[in-house]
């Protein structure tokens, strides 16, 4: 594999486990924060947009000229699947219980692969669709305890936010374009909506300082890395790092808040985290061979001898 190959897809590596490891707090925050949807909507989705404005102004004093906002048709088009997932997602945090919202969203490889294979004709390879179907049997476990629970919208949103996320890094994917600061201007979207909502009735946080530091720090950090990544890594890797949530969201909440998951929460969530391991290592060698055929193309053919000579 070249050497820029492999740096590149370090690189990706590095910032999409940065970017999981911070929206892993994004739950914990913002139960934290203990207020009404609309108000945590909008006040998280507004200090988000208010962080990117001071970085792109201390970007363009440091540099001299302003980054890339959003990259064309493709930017404004993931930007809007990006503040579209940020409203299914928190209204899925407050309908249903934290280990069911991040077991669900874990289904985000799984899209990511499908998204690819219909729209970019990267075909997964075997494994990765034998580890489909048993992520479908995992969600379907979740599911089936949400209708037991009363939880069917907020699984329903999260399942809808897996497959938006999904999408928007597929749209990152196919444009190879720079995409950082888009999901952090696209937080307008739901930064409008929910104050909209909130503002004529009074916003209702009792705990602000926790919204504020997870819309303003954790967030400008997970979205930009995350919508980084695409650039150098494939939608079910990028995707993988997701389960980062999967994996600490829940123990985050035990510590905090001694909420137990229930125990077929637990078994499907475990299947999806077991099962969605192989779609990174089915992905990362579907890249090296890739990688390695472009290489064997562009290698020159040897001089053959001429046979008077020899």
């Amino acid at each position: 594999m070249p050497p820029t190959a492999l740096s590149d897809h370090r690189k990706g590596l590095l910032l999409t486990a940065i970017g999981g490891l911070a929206l892993s707090m994004d739950i914990p925050l913002v139960r934290l924060g203990d207020g009404d949807i609309w108000s945590v909507l909008g006040v998280r989705s507004a200090a988000t947009v208010l962080a990117t404005f001071v970085i792109l102004g201390a970007m363009r004093l440091t540099s001299g000229k302003w980054p890339i906002l959003i990259p064309g048709r493709a930017g404004v088009f993931a930007g809007l699947l990006y503040g579209i997932s940020s409203l299914t997602f928190v209204l899925a945090v407050f309908n249903t219980t934290t280990a069911n919202v991040v077991f669900i969203v874990a289904f985000n490889p799984m899209f990511g692969a499908l998204l690819c294979w219909i729209f970019l004709k990267e075909k997964p390879p075997a494994a990765t669709l034998i580890a489909m179907l048993s992520m479908v049997v995992g969600v379907g476990l979740i599911v089936r305890e949400g209708l037991a629970s009363g939880h069917v919208f907020g699984d329903a949103m999260a399942l809808l936010s897996a497959l938006i996320l999904a999408a928007a890094i597929t749209v990152g994917r196919a444009s190879r374009r720079e995409m950082g600061f888009v999901p952090l201007l696209a937080a307008l979207l739901p930064a409008a909506l929910g104050l909209a909502q909130a503002l004529p009735s009074g916003l209702a946080i009792a705990h602000p300082g926790w919204i504020l530091f997870n819309g303003a720090i954790v967030m400008p950090v997970a979205f930009w890395c995350l919508a980084t990544g695409p650039r150098y890594l494939s939608a079910p890797e990028v995707g993988m790092f997701y389960l980062l949530e999967t994996v600490l969201a829940p123990i985050w909440v035990w510590l905090i808040f001694a909420e137990t998951p229930a125990t077929m929460t637990l078994v499907g969530g475990g299947i999806l985290v077991a099962r969605a391991f192989p779609l990174d290592d089915a992905g990362e060698e579907h890249q090296a061979t890739l990688l390695r055929r472009c290489c064997r193309l562009q290698r020159p053919a040897p001089i053959s001898t001429p046979s008077c000579l020899s």
